[in-house]
């Protein structure tokens, strides 16, 4: 496989491309570094204002709770209700008492721009970026409604808060569920404006707002008018960001309460009316507004989403480098609609046609013939990305990366996928060469050398080793990669400074750029800068890839 490098074309909304470096931050990231005077003034809060702010802080949540609890009784979940004069003061109440409650928590002020749109005018209100849940200073300023997992609604006290605001419920454990958010979203989206307005955060996870991630196109498949709205929290130190990397709730919330005041700012952008074209493509109607929102911001945008993240952390015996080309792979599959809920019997479709076809290298038309798609651009990006100097590819290569991006932590499945398609007719064996072709796919790496993994698995020197033999070393030696592979593999030890798994989840956004001679350059301690510069003269003519 081949490596993107470090530039990235986007297209635009217009249809232009565009040119820019990646962000300079691994989203997911947040590092707090406090100078000796800043603990002393974190200590002296600690034992001084933060027990007095937080016991107002759980008063005011305690009496906000019979007020919810009343106006939640009988409430219907299915039927908007006519807002009668006593719910009206229940409303208002709960907005007083809620606003009293971010005061004593150290936000003194909010500062508003902009004018927040009717229901009638834009149902959705889409804002971004997520990082805190001290998010959740709007919707209690406006009681909007959200979407929210469903095992919020039995949390004591919250959970009837929650319930209070008519959230849109999301469950785990419902295989429907998504599809009834989604359902229930465009009904209430339609309904004229009677039912309040849905806030809804499309990135889908926290970031340190760095830059906005990939919108999830829930809000935009009403395709309804979206008023855009931006959060910013200008603070010299930030204690609000949570992040899947950094300090926890708990953490978060004692630091916020330690500050003499935190500022926050909301932003209601214009209302965004989709065209036809977006109508029909909620993902295009999402990426426009994402890059409004960005521009008001003034931060990147990147194609990169939280599964990304979860693709590079997922604990699999097979662990990702810091410079695997398979989450721009996992981009392009998303992007071209080839991820399936039928995953496994989708990949032993897969599996059986390229061992059909016994090594035949396939052209860019047979490539696109063989996915059932017509050639685009996005297809040829993917094709490059396995692309061999005769401009072939060999479709195996594609199944295995394939494997590994929708089942990451399943590295046995994916090896037996992979043995499967390359192993002999006679006997069911594979050599040294045909395992390296697997395992530097599956890892994502251009070159990756495997000698000492294969003399281990052949101890009878037969040259050929078949998937038996494979899965009982995995079963004998758990840690077979970093045993017999990441030490001899400089490709997979990019940071001196960690081990290769804190590596991978410091360095994610670094796939764009392979840097061959250096050591990484560490921001903020964890994540690794990018350079504007393209590294293609210095990574032996790595592919230039656009977005």
């Amino acid at each position: 496989m081949r490596l993107p490098s470090s530039r990235q074309c986007v297209m635009e909304g217009d249809g232009k491309k565009t040119e820019h470096a990646p962000p300079l931050r691994n989203p997911f990231v947040h590092l707090l570094k406090f100078t000796p005077l800043e603990k002393a003034k974190i200590a002296l809060m600690t034992v001084t204002i933060f027990p007095i702010r937080l016991i107002i802080v759980a008063f005011m949540m305690l009496l906000a709770w019979p007020f919810a609890f009343l106006a939640s009784v009988g409430r219907s979940e299915t039927v908007v209700e006519t807002q009668c004069l006593w719910r009206r003061v229940v409303d208002l109440l709960l907005k007083i008492i809620m606003r009293v409650m971010w005061f004593a928590g150290g936000f003194h002020w909010v500062t508003v721009k902009g004018r927040k749109a009717l229901p009638a005018e834009a149902p959705i209100l889409t804002l971004a970026p997520h990082s805190s849940y001290f998010d959740a200073i709007p919707v209690t300023m406006t009681m909007a409604s959200i979407v929210m997992k469903a095992e919020s609604k039995d949390i004591p006290l919250w959970g009837t808060l929650i319930k209070f605001i008519r959230p849109v419920f999301v469950s785990r454990l419902d295989p429907d569920s998504r599809k009834n958010t989604v359902e229930e979203i465009k009904r209430r989206a339609h309904s004229g404006g009677e039912w309040p307005q849905i806030m809804i955060f499309p990135e889908g996870t926290c970031t340190n707002r760095s830059c906005l991630i990939t919108f999830k196109p829930g809000a935009f498949i009403p395709a309804v008018p979206v008023q855009p709205v931006v959060i910013r929290y200008p603070n010299i130190m930030d204690t609000i960001t949570w992040t899947w990397q950094g300090p926890g709730a708990f953490e978060i919330l004692w630091l916020t309460l330690c500050q003499l005041h935190n500022e926050f700012e909301i932003e209601y952008l214009p209302i965004y009316s989709p065209s036809e074209e977006e109508k029909r493509n909620p993902a295009l109607f999402a990426n426009n507004v994402r890059r409004i929102m960005a521009k008001a911001l003034r931060v990147p945008t990147t194609d990169y989403s939280f599964e990304d993240c979860q693709l590079a952390m997922a604990e699999g015996q097979l662990r990702l480098p810091v410079d695997t080309c398979l989450l721009e792979f996992a981009k392009l599959v998303r992007r071209l609609g080839l991820k399936t809920k039928s995953t496994e019997q989708v990949l032993q479709d897969y599996g059986n046609r390229a061992r059909k076809l016994e090594g035949e290298k396939l052209s860019l038309d047979d490539f696109a013939h063989y996915l059932d798609m017509p050639v685009s651009d996005m297809l040829r990006e993917m094709f490059a990305l396995f692309e061999n100097e005769d401009s072939t590819v060999d479709i195996r290569e594609y199944v295995i990366a394939l494997s590994v991006v929708c089942r990451p932590a399943k590295t046995l499945e994916t090896m037996k996928l992979a043995f499967k398609m390359f192993e002999a007719e006679q006997d069911g064996s594979i050599t040294e060469a045909e395992l390296a072709v697997i395992l530097k796919t599956a890892l994502g790496v251009a070159d990756l050398n495997v000698s000492r993994l294969f003399a281990a698995l052949d101890s009878a020197d037969t040259g050929k080793i078949t998937f038996d033999t494979f899965r009982s070393f995995m079963a004998q030696h758990p840690d077979f990669a970093e045993d017999y592979l990441y030490g001899d593999n400089e490709v997979l030890h990019s940071c001196p400074h960690y081990s290769h798994h804190q590596a991978v989840k410091a360095s994610l956004f670094s796939t764009a750029s392979r840097l061959a001679t250096a050591p990484l350059k560490m921001a903020n301690g964890i994540c690794p800068k990018f350079s504007p510069k393209d590294h293609s003269d210095s990574t032996g003519g790595l592919l230039k890839k656009h977005n």
